[in-house]
């Protein structure tokens, strides 16, 4: 058997081990004494358009179109409706910045990155990841023999360090990765930061002879506060690939539906495309579940009721800042990243379990001493936990 991934299935993510031991003590506590704050798993609904859409495709679609198989890449119609939407939404030049004959549409994010990554890297290249990073990044670099390079962002802010990317840019950097609005920290890099890491890119691509793209990962790209704008990464630099899920805006994460987008502008954008297509065969990735790709291209652009995430950040902001945590302030997805009380995060997080907290430790997002709060909960749990978290802070005076 393949040792790496035994090594995979023997030791799941932290989120996911943290996610199951929250189903074990509610089971023997009680639900409503566990306060879960282990994984991004939305508690909002779906938008109501979202269960019409589907009624509404179950009953005026032939069934046996609507159950068979897709093109491999997904529905023509569905990827002309994505390609259509990103076009009037988020173009603000003249050339095109998206073509349904460049758009995959994928079993989620997660998918659409392990086809990007498997698409473009071979064995030995390297990947840029602005750090604290999303975990899972690791895994699907590594397995392509590729090299993850973790670039710690500015330790008060989290924006990008761009003194530090120009430094881990070598020969063998095929990739970096930007996911904005960001997870664990919440932070949405403004166009300035997307216009100077686009400055440095095409620079240091030129210095090395070949195309260093950007594989953004956008999965929380509606999901943002007050006036708080996404940059549309393609507008700014040419080669980009777009990985999107409906997981979070639409409060649909088990479904798994998403698409991956290359640039038209992008440097031999059809065969990066092609190899994504090859990925996505040899990978197993071939036709997404067909009738999500039809509620997909009705529902593009619609959202869950997102003011539920921005009153539960707001209330345990204001009160883990009054009994004395530092918190980096989110503009958009649904984390917190928390200083944690001692150096040790993840011994915080064994102490938090005391006051049945259940926190997630920074380290595996590759920045130590602190932990990640996932408030895309219920108001009343935000509410029951904030005595807990006094209480943790308390034991450390």
């Amino acid at each position: 058997m393949n040792e790496k991934m035994l090594g995979l299935g023997v030791s799941r993510s932290v989120i996911r081990e943290i996610f199951e031991y929250a189903k074990l003590r509610k089971a023997e506590i009680g639900n409503d004494k566990v306060f879960d704050f282990s994984i991004g798993n939305p508690s909002v609904p779906a938008p109501e358009s979202v269960k019409n859409e589907l009624i509404s495709i179950l009953e005026n679609t032939d069934p046996v179109s609507l159950h068979g198989y897709t093109s491999a890449q997904g529905d023509t119609s569905v990827r002309q409706a994505i390609s259509d939407f990103i076009e009037k939404t988020y173009n603000i030049g003249k050339e095109p910045i998206s073509s349904p004959d460049l758009i995959y549409i994928t079993s989620g994010a997660a998918a659409a990155l392990t086809c990007s990554l498997t698409a473009l890297l071979n064995k030995d290249d390297e990947v840029i990841v602005l750090a604290p990073f999303f975990p899972e990044y690791r895994v699907f670099v590594e397995r392509t023999g590729a090299k993850l390079v973790p670039v710690m962002c500015n330790n008060e802010t989290f924006r990008p360090d761009f003194d530090k990317i120009k430094s881990a840019i070598n020969e063998k950097t095929v990739a970096v990765i930007v996911n904005s609005p960001n997870n664990p920290t919440g932070v949405v890099y403004p166009e300035e930061d997307i216009k100077k890491l686009s400055d440095i890119l095409s620079k240091k691509s030129k210095e090395i002879g070949h195309p260093i793209y950007i594989i953004a990962d956008e999965p929380y790209r509606e999901l943002v506060y007050g006036n708080t704008s996404v940059p549309y990464i393609p507008n700014f630099y040419d080669n980009t690939i777009v990985c999107y899920s409906l997981s979070k805006s639409l409060s649909l994460p088990g479904e798994r539906i998403g698409y991956v987008s290359v640039s038209p502008r992008a440097k031999e954008a059809k065969n990066i495309y092609l190899s994504v297509c090859g990925a996505g065969r040899a990978l197993g990735f071939v036709c997404a579940t067909s009738m999500f790709q039809f509620m997909m291209a009705r529902c593009l652009g619609q959202t869950s009721d997102i003011s539920v995430y921005e009153n539960n950040r707001n209330i345990l902001c204001s009160a883990l800042r009054d009994n004395g945590y530092t918190v980096v302030s989110p503009d958009g997805a649904f984390y917190l990243f928390v200083k944690a009380l001692e150096s040790d995060a993840k011994a915080f997080c064994e102490k938090a379990k005391e006051f049945e907290l259940l926190l997630v430790p920074s380290d595996d997002f590759g920045c130590e001493g602190y932990v990640r709060i996932a408030y895309c909960t219920s108001e009343k749990q935000i509410r029951d936990s904030l005595p807990a978290f006094k209480k943790l802070a308390e034991s450390y005076k």
